[in-house]
């Protein structure tokens, strides 16, 4: 069951498995759906009922909560642990879509999180940094190709294990796979890079000089703005302010999936050429 199957964090998922021969069925809110290489189930996360028979006798489930108000995420979060307390399904993988994960705190995704530990259901929790898609945007892609820059709202000097939802599909198809790991598994490049040196990775792709350029949080929630809404926009902004307090969004070694999968991500020139750019 992959939920997200239409989008940008699901469909990689079902494609991979797909590929593999697997019996896959989308969870998505649409039921008039067309989703290559999967069956169509009709489910949302405001519906625990709905869930729940989503989740009933499922092998695998691959979850992540879509960009939309905390509040709303925090509903989501906890639909979801009812129905897998009551579904019991074979495995859950959880993908935290870049959110950090501190167990402490009352964000939906740790709520997530500390819920499937308790759960007594076999899980592992995909915990990414930034996602190269992220990249793709008009902003960031057009100003590369028309200005030579790369601008994004980081420091300079701020190193990021980036990895693309392509990277999260191969760990989650592993982890399905390997219910022996559990809890986290970071996901991304290491060592991390900073600001120029991705505008590099991206001049030596496309044959031409790149910079990289710091803009502010308020820049880009600006730039988000028309495509996820206000306030979404306004909370990834919030994120990007908060993480400028860090000194980097580096994986750590020891829980990395190259360690613990032998899954060695994408280099950004490799991801570039893997979507056809």
């Amino acid at each position: 069951m992959i939920h997200g199957a239409t989008g940008a964090q699901g469909a990689p998922v079902v494609a991979a498995l797909a590929a593999m021969g697997k019996p896959v069925t989308a969870v998505t809110r649409n039921p008039d759906a067309v989703v290559n290489g999967a069956d169509v189930l009709a489910a949302g996360y405001d519906s625990v009922d709905e869930l729940t028979r989503a989740y009933r006798s499922a092998e695998g489930v691959f979850v992540h909560l879509p960009v939309v108000s905390e509040a709303d995420r925090q509903t989501y979060a906890r639909n979801i642990l009812s129905a897998v307390r009551e579904a019991r399904p074979g495995r859950v993988v959880f993908s935290t879509s870049g959110a950090p994960v501190d167990p402490t705190d009352g964000g939906a995704a740790a709520v997530l999180v500390r819920g499937l530990a308790d759960s007594g259901v076999s899980h592992a929790v995909i915990e990414p940094t930034l996602y190269l898609e992220n990249l793709l945007m008009p902003y960031v892609l057009d100003a590369v190709r028309k200005r030579g820059a790369l601008p994004y709202p980081i420091r300079g000097d701020f190193p990021v294990s980036w990895a693309s939802h392509l990277d999260i599909a191969d760990v989650a198809l592993a982890l399905f796979d390997r219910p022996e790991v559990t809890g986290v598994v970071s996901v991304g490049q290491y060592p991390a890079l900073t600001g120029p040196e991705l505008a590099e990775a991206f001049g030596a792709h496309f044959g031409t000089n790149v910079v990289f350029e710091p803009i502010t949080p308020e820049q880009f929630r600006t730039s988000v703005l028309p495509l996820i809404g206000e306030g979404p926009a306004a909370d990834v902004a919030a994120a990007y302010e908060a993480m400028s307090a860090l000194p980097d969004r580096s994986i750590a070694p020891e829980n990395s999936a190259q360690k613990l999968l032998g899954a060695t991500p994408r280099t950004v020139g490799e991801w570039l050429t893997g979507i056809g750019l």
